[in-house]
């Protein structure tokens, strides 16, 4: 009986565990923000993270991420790092760019590094991102409808990224400041910097159970959404996947944080 109960369960697994990423999740999160000077009153953002874009997460799933995030109708769009997997050649041989192209949202489409952006073949990996119409910021400030800053931190992983408090100097801080960045290990530097609202990716809230309770262990903010004194932070599960094409336990998602400013 255990011989023909135990291959059942794992296949059931599997297939259960493929589906959860072919299928990602609509997370819809409300947030409110202090509205300070800024000249709109609600903004819709449309945020994913780790496509891993590679052997697994191919062609034809990028279109149904793309056509998700178009059906909501964002003002913006975010993409939190770790966009290819290990080497850019799948993307490139896929022509994946012609996909993110397709992304529509009238404040634009952002992009950060990842981890995964330092490995491998990192100078071809920065020349396709370029092909993917989306702003690529690296250390870099942003103000869409001069309403609000987006800081697009470089990845953790070069170590002579700019500190926050350098990106900031000279804004205007009666707006909000929303901070992107792939690591969720510096809330502390954003509560600090009284940062309004921080967005991550990297965990996969351990995509396959049980590993996320080593994340938990791993990251004080893991998954979902936290408060740190003024800054309030969002950690996605991310839409792809990193090494076997499952998820256990966990659910790739994409994010929709309706962001009101009072």
């Amino acid at each position: 009986a255990l011989f023909v109960i135990i291959p059942i369960c794992v296949t059931v697994l599997m297939i259960k565990g493929y589906h959860n990423v072919e299928y990602p999740i609509k997370t819809h999160v409300t947030i409110t923000l202090k509205k300070g000077s800024s000249q709109i009153d609600s903004l819709k953002i449309a945020f994913m993270s780790d496509l891993h874009i590679g052997e697994v997460i191919k062609r034809n799933l990028v279109h149904r991420y793309v056509t998700m995030f178009n059906e909501e109708k964002p003002d913006i769009i975010l993409i939190g790092g770790d966009i290819m997997d290990f080497e850019s050649r799948f993307a490139e041989n896929m022509h994946c760019e012609e996909e993110l192209r397709q992304l529509k949202a009238p404040l634009g489409v952002y992009m950060i590094l990842g981890n995964h952006e330092y490995r491998a073949n990192r100078f071809a990996k920065f020349r396709w991102l370029k092909k993917t119409g989306a702003t690529l910021l690296v250390d870099s400030v942003v103000e869409p409808a001069k309403s609000f800053y987006l800081v697009g931190r470089d990845d953790l992983t070069n170590k002579d990224r700019q500190p926050l408090q350098t990106l900031l100097r000279g804004l205007d801080r009666t707006k909000p400041v929303i901070v992107l960045d792939h690591q969720p290990v510096t809330i502390s530097e954003m509560e600090i910097e009284n940062v309004a609202l921080s967005l991550h990716g990297h965990t996969h809230n351990g995509q396959i159970w049980p590993y996320n309770y080593f994340i938990k262990l791993t990251y004080p903010c893991s998954h979902g959404y936290y408060r740190r004194g003024p800054t309030q932070v969002f950690v996605t599960s991310g839409i792809g996947v990193a090494g076997p094409p499952f998820r256990v336990g966990t659910h790739s998602e994409l994010v929709i944080l309706h962001v009101k400013f009072k």
